[in-house]
């Protein structure tokens, strides 16, 4: 295997630091093949150290529009790793601004609140809402913790707190019905929402 931790998209740089992911999604390009967006694969043959995220870290960061973390699993499944490396990013020259793509179970992964730990390192948290009923999140997410529905929005309330800005997503090839209950509930609880298309 492979150890693709960043890899290029487009304008952006992306940051791959584990393969642990406590959701089954049905749509994750995890079950579609073996790289995403051209990449090489981004099965990792071990959860890198910091200091192998730094030493492949490319020097020339001022030509990226921003950095995001997102591989072929939950970002947030290597916290420390993730917050040692956006100060370290923010600490380059040029550094863009750094993103997160969560599926919002970051509380539930560590057993406590983890928003406060993105607080002058991270300047967007965008979560995976994918659906806006709890019994079709369930179905089409399929994660191991009972009670995944409400944490992410909790998470997403507390990340508004600490990060300039936040948002829910959805993908494309839900039902037209789920698209219009994930914006009310996103309205409710005051988190723009995005309706990416399947391979943005």
């Amino acid at each position: 295997m492979a150890m693709t931790i960043f890899y290029p998209v487009g304008q952006n740089l992306y940051v791959n630091l584990t393969n642990q992911c406590p959701c089954n999604c049905t749509f994750c390009i995890r079950q579609n093949g073996d790289g995403a967006y051209g990449s090489d694969s981004l099965w990792l043959e071990h959860t890198p150290t910091f200091e192998e995220v730094q030493a492949a870290c490319p020097k020339d960061l001022g030509k990226y529009h921003e950095i995001v973390f997102c591989g072929y699993g939950e970002p947030s499944e290597a916290l420390d790793v993730l917050c040692q490396t956006a100060a370290y990013l923010k600490q380059q020259p040029g550094c863009p601004p750094l993103r997160i793509n969560t599926n919002g179970l970051s509380d539930l992964i560590h057993g406590a609140p983890t928003a406060h730990r993105f607080q002058g390192l991270i300047d967007t948290v965008s979560i995976s809402l994918n659906a806006g009923d709890e019994q079709e999140y369930n179905q089409v997410t399929r994660p191991k913790f009972p009670e995944a529905f409400q944490a992410l929005q909790r998470f997403a309330v507390d990340c508004k707190q600490y990060v300039p800005h936040v948002m829910f997503t959805v993908v494309d090839v839900i039902p037209k019905e789920q698209i219009r209950l994930s914006q009310e509930l996103a309205d409710r609880l005051g988190v723009p929402l995005r309706v990416r298309t399947y391979d943005s």
